[in-house]
């Protein structure tokens, strides 16, 4: 079991040296890092750290996890959300705290028991807080990750204003069940804030449709047409066709045009635009 005097020796491990012990392990972190954050910041980010571990072991917390080390894991959470949005590794990212044992190598010099005794306890402390940087830098790139594929997924699934009345889906690449998920949104969302009562989505640039995407995709188009507005279907391959066929999925009663410039033409005829044919533009 661990008692005060442990904390005691470990205060005196950390206080041989001052600062100076501070200022080594800044030295140390900076060249793993190769100059990869500037030194004034990664000076002030451990200075704080390295005062907060101090004052905790003072106060003879030796537990991570003790309420006296609240400063500590605040100040490591911070570091590792930040390393993580830098793009940092996970070793780059926890050589912040494990640095701090190599610069105490030193202390084993004289090979008395205490320093020994009391290298070895700041070590598995070193080694939890660590494992705390880790787990929380991980955390913070999963969601991180998360909020990009969001982030990508809303711009892979635009919706474009054609006409007045008249707005469209471009859809390019894999769709799956969360894509078309997003496409229902924000193709009902547009035609709320635009007005529009015709739809157009678009597949010319989708390799491939099974059965459940196809099944939202009519999901889509009947909430379209709940709303007073209507659907049509454009750039269906004959690959998607032949797979629709092949499925037994039902289009029965959905528009469908081969090009999204046959779609916008039907569109605008619905929406009552007089269409007037140029070189043999339009017929």
């Amino acid at each position: 079991m661990v008692e005060r005097d442990d904390a005691v020796d470990l205060m005196g491990l950390l206080s041989v040296e001052g600062q100076d012990l501070a200022a080594s392990w800044v030295s140390e972190v900076s060249g793993s890092l190769k100059g990869r954050i500037g030194r004034a910041e990664l000076d002030r980010e451990l200075r704080e750290l390295y005062d907060a571990l101090v004052e905790a072991l003072g106060q003879g917390a030796v537990d991570v996890h003790a309420e006296q080390m609240s400063e500590v894991r605040a100040l490591l959470t911070e570091l590792s959300r930040n390393r993580a949005r830098q793009g940092f590794s996970p070793s780059e990212t926890a050589i912040s705290v494990f640095a701090l044992k190599r610069i105490l190598e030193p202390a084993l010099r004289d090979g008395s028991a205490e320093n020994v005794r009391a290298y070895l306890l700041l070590g598995r402390i070193l080694d939890e807080l660590g494992l705390f940087t880790i787990e929380t830098y991980t955390r913070t790139r999963d969601e991180l990750i998360t909020a990009q594929a969001e982030q990508l997924l809303e711009l892979s699934t635009p919706v474009v204003r054609l006409w007045d009345g008249v707005i469209a889906v471009p859809l390019v690449g894999t769709l799956d069940s969360a894509r078309t998920q997003v496409v229902m949104e924000k193709l009902l969302q547009a035609l709320v804030d635009t007005g529009s009562e015709q739809a157009i989505i678009d597949i010319t640039g989708v390799p491939a449709v099974d059965t459940q995407v196809a099944q939202h995709l009519l999901k889509t188009i009947v909430a379209a047409k709940l709303m007073g507005a209507e659907c049509t279907v454009s750039g269906i391959s004959p690959q998607i066709a032949q797979t629709i066929v092949a499925l037994g999925i039902e289009f029965d009663g959905i528009v469908t045009k081969a090009s999204l410039a046959d779609a916008l033409k039907l569109a605008l005829r619905r929406s009552g635009v007089d269409l007037v044919a140029q070189q043999g533009a339009l017929r």
